[in-house]
């Protein structure tokens, strides 16, 4: 028989979901509940939840600020590792759940509880990314899903269990997609877009404006990057989280960094979001730039190699894992010299490098350039070309023996 579970910390939004949690916790734990909200940049109000998870039976709730440990410990990492899920997704969702779910932790054993609970659903990726981050960091703790245990199948349930506890749920029209904000990306998912034929409505995003209503002009930006970490706009310095914000509004007006894919999911189905990341989308550009002229061939070459990988310990909610922390060694050791400034065009929807320098750059003009120089010879070719063709030679020399027979 399980030990009686005695308190219980609760990933807590203040929608419907979570706010019915609070009593079905209560009800079928026998267990005092404690409400936890992570502040990530969403944007939303979050003072009235203190409130609210109060009224509907918690003994207390945490309001988490948690911006610049999310864009220095989370954000940074994954940038500089160049990971991108399947070519396209830049992860905003899943690199956020592993700052919320360490927190989440941190109050469980600060508050002696044994057990945390979260509102993500059987179907998704977010349930594996939360509960993978509490096995990691502490196993013994009990890990409540009442998506996986409850009786409830739909939103009508839902209002109809909150109704006969008193508990004040607004009913709103549900919006015709499901929506996922945080300071480095919005997401939108089901509803509406659960057919991947059908196109969205332009008035679904929040960030961007459509590439046809952005400006007829492009807009020449820079970026400063220290280490592989972005460090100033056009010369002046930002902290890490402001710098993203500022990147979102530039990057926002000129409808940059809008995606529409088909992913698949950890969990075995496929499924269609829509994305966007403005600021991301020109820190991915501007950063793999740099590298272009920092990174020696071999290095960057590997490097690209592993980043897949790394993406999919991200997307899979893998981050505390030591195949990821051996990843992280690697990368931080080639952005020691990733420092320097990149020159971009955004325009109607793209960005583009246009210019990029650095005091460690590794490209010589006197190298590459195509007029008379005294630095290449390159008689020295025939040579390279001669032993590095020589396996094709001699595997086309057989062939053509054996025809000959």
């Amino acid at each position: 028989m399980e030990p009686k579970v005695k308190k219980v910390v609760l990933a807590y939004s203040g929608g419907l979901d979570t706010s019915i949690i609070i009593p079905w916790l209560k009800e079928n734990y026998g267990c005092e509940v404690i409400a936890y909200a992570a502040d990530v940049g969403q944007g939303e109000e979050l003072e009235p939840l203190k409130e609210k998870a109060i009224k509907t039976g918690a003994s207390k709730i945490y309001i988490e600020d948690l911006k610049e440990e999310f864009v220095k410990d989370f954000i940074f990492p994954m940038l500089k590792s160049g990971a991108v899920y399947e070519g396209k997704y830049l992860m905003g969702t899943s690199v956020a759940r592993p700052v919320i779910a360490k927190r989440h932790v941190e109050i469980a054993i600060k508050e002696g509880a044994d057990a945390v609970a979260h509102g993500a659903t059987g179907k998704g990726n977010d349930q594996v990314r939360f509960e993978l981050t509490f096995k990691a960091l502490k196993p013994d703790l009990k890990i409540i899903a009442p998506w996986r245990e409850w009786d409830i199948k739909s939103r009508e349930e839902e209002i109809e269990y909150a109704a006969k506890r008193g508990i004040d749920v607004p009913v709103t029209k549900e919006k015709p997609y499901s929506m996922d904000r945080n300071l480095w990306h919005i997401s939108y998912e089901g509803g509406i877009l659960e057919d991947p034929y059908a196109e969205y409505s332009d008035d679904m995003f929040i960030y961007t404006v459509s590439p046809e209503k952005a400006p007829d002009q492009p807009e020449i930006i820079t970026i400063d990057f220290e280490k592989g970490e972005p460090v100033a706009i056009n010369g002046q310095g930002y902290d890490p989280v402001s710098l993203i914000f500022k990147l979102n509004e530039i990057g926002g007006k000129h409808g940059v960094g809008r995606v529409d894919i088909v992913e698949n999911r950890l969990v075995g189905m496929k499924s269609r979001g829509v994305y966007e990341t403005p600021g991301g989308t020109i820190l991915y550009e501007a950063h793999h730039a740099l590298e272009t002229l920092t990174l020696d061939r071999d290095t960057m070459h590997f490097k690209q190699m592993i980043a897949g990988r790394y993406a999919e310990l991200v997307y899979y909610g893998q981050w505390f894992t030591p195949l990821k922390k051996a990843l992280d060694a690697f990368v931080n050791e080639t952005q020691q010299r990733v420092t320097g400034t990149v020159k971009l065009k955004l325009y109607k929807g793209s960005v583009q490098t246009v210019g990029r320098k650095s005091p460690y750059s590794l490209y010589q003009e006197k190298l590459a350039t195509f007029g008379a120089d005294e630095v290449y010879n390159q008689k020295d070719a025939e040579g390279f070309i001669n032993l590095f063709g020589l396996p094709i030679k001699v595997q086309a020399t057989l062939e053509q023996a054996l025809k000959e027979k």
